[in-house]
């Protein structure tokens, strides 16, 4: 009865229902404003639905995001280029590599930021070197390329080997219990390590050490949950909301850790005068400069320093777990491949003598399997752009104004070796190039060498075929782990 006059005055009310109306006219116009962008640029694309876009799927964590691009690139096979809406936002999709190239590369300047815009308040990543923009990032930029130079790779030898001899001895007393063991959270400890003494100077022993609250908030971090679902609808639709509302894109427990121990870090070596020639010592010295110098010109903060070591520490280990244990994946289920990789380590260390640098160096064949791995499983699915000044495409009619947003997916069914330039971007291109590929490539071809010398790695009863993978995250990751047998080579 209650219930039954309630909907008689909602509905039956002309002011009511007028006011209804009005609220989901606003609505409608509003989430389909952007809508007319590619019919009106005549660009080809996929036809939106209101609010959601093309995109929903992906964005609800319903379907990976290499899925949803993939569907848009296929459907648009011929074209230069397409369009699609995440959301209410438009993004141009980039096809052709000649394309790619000049946006990249030959006319950077005007594709200069990746366009992400987030608030320092809820995204502890905000002001890190992979979202800056602008001046602030090419300064940042050159502040922290020292710590990645040749000269800096080479004195991180040592500290990379004793972190594989530790995940040896790790894998070694695992298989006495079990030889099947899941290598993405094992490869996900050894890259904690790695990036902790390397760029840090911080022993984490996470290989050991079962409870590390360092690996504990990394995995926290790179968990499908609610926050960076939620968060990425968010900041798409409405950014002023997502500030306004104030939901983080992290758990703040994992935020305040990271925060917390790379001030303790920071701290620590300028009280007691320590220089060491890492990343942190890099990002030391940006502080008095940039921070703490007479001239900041560009408005750094210490919040500008602490984003950017805790965006290092984050590339520094997931990342590489991910490829790591995807390369192993596949050479379980190749094992000419995985023979021919153990017959090239077993002659360049007869060679060397020693899995030293100049060792690493010469493993050829084994960078071809990493690019291949990072072909096929690129952790992230997708470059980002944003233009910054209005450019006219070589050879077209289209003009990309200032704002548009571009996606330059990297996927293609080619293989690599059939692909020209700018098919291949697993660690990006032109002056945004990831800043620590070579880093990343030594510590995969340490341990991979340690593993293939002394283990046979092949698939056991756990062993998924094909992967399934998790939605709605931001990088590609197995949804039920990745579990391998390692078996002792007799030597």
């Amino acid at each position: 009865m209650i219930l039954s006059y309630v909907i008689d005055y909602l509905f039956g009310s002309p002011t009511v229902v007028g006011v209804a109306v009005v609220v989901l006219a606003i609505l409608y116009y509003y989430s389909t404003s952007t809508y007319g962008k590619w019919g009106k640029l005549k660009v080809a694309h996929v036809s939106p639905w209101p609010l959601v876009g093309n995109t929903f799927r992906m964005m609800t964590g319903l379907e990976n995001q290499v899925n949803t691009f993939d569907g848009i690139y296929k459907r648009f096979a011929g074209h230069r280029y397409c369009g699609f809406y995440q959301m209410k936002t438009p993004f141009l999709m980039i096809r052709d590599p000649e394309l790619i190239n000049s946006i990249m590369i030959k006319d950077f300047s005007h594709f200069a930021d990746r366009g992400f815009r987030m608030d320092p308040s809820t995204n502890i990543l905000a002001n890190g070197l992979f979202f800056l923009c602008g001046p602030k990032w090419k300064t940042m930029r050159q502040k922290l390329s020292p710590g990645f130079s040749s000269g800096k790779l080479k004195l991180t030898h040592n500290q990379i080997a004793a972190c594989s001899d530790e995940l040896m001895r790790f894998i070694k007393n695992k298989i006495k219990e079990n030889d099947q063991i899941e290598v993405k959270e094992t490869m996900g400890k050894y890259s904690t390590d790695v990036i902790g003494t390397c760029a840090f100077g911080l022993k984490l022993d996470t290989v050991k050490n079962e409870n590390s609250d360092f690996r504990k908030y990394g995995k926290e971090i790179f968990q499908n949950n609610y926050r960076i679902v939620f968060n990425q609808i968010l900041t798409t639709t409405s950014p002023r909301l997502a500030k306004l509302l104030g939901i983080a894109a992290f758990s703040p427990a994992a935020s305040a850790f990271y925060e917390s121990a790379i001030n303790e870090v920071i701290r620590y070596r300028e009280e007691n005068g320590i220089v060491r020639h890492d990343v942190a010592q890099s990002l030391i010295e940006a502080r008095k400069d940039l921070v703490l110098g007479s001239k900041n010109e560009n408005g750094f903060t210490e919040q500008d320093i602490v984003a950017n070591a805790i965006l290092m520490f984050f590339a520094g280990f997931e990342p590489v777990s991910s490829t790591l244990s995807f390369c192993l994946y596949q050479l379980a289920l190749n094992q000419n491949i995985q023979e021919e990789m153990r017959d090239e380590m077993n002659s360049k260390l007869k060679e060397h003598g020693q899995m030293n640098n100049d060792f690493l160096v010469d493993l050829h064949y084994t960078d071809m399997v990493l690019a291949e791995t990072g072909r096929m499983y690129g952790v992230a699915n997708a470059l980002f752009r944003e233009t910054v000044k209005t450019y006219q495409v070589p050879g077209e009619s289209l003009v990309i104004e200032k704002g548009t947003r571009i996606m330059i997916p990297l996927f293609s069914p080619e293989e690599k070796a059939k692909r020209t330039s700018s098919t291949y971007l697993p660690f990006g291109d032109g002056p945004r190039f990831c800043i620590g590929k070579r880093f990343a490539e030594l510590e995969m071809k340490m341990v991979l060498s340690q593993i293939l010398t002394t283990f046979r790695v092949l698939p056991g009863e756990k062993t998924e075929v094909p992967l399934k993978f998790k939605s709605g995250l931001p990088v590609l990751a197995s949804k039920n782990g990745i579990w391998l047998c390692f078996q002792s080579i007799s030597k």
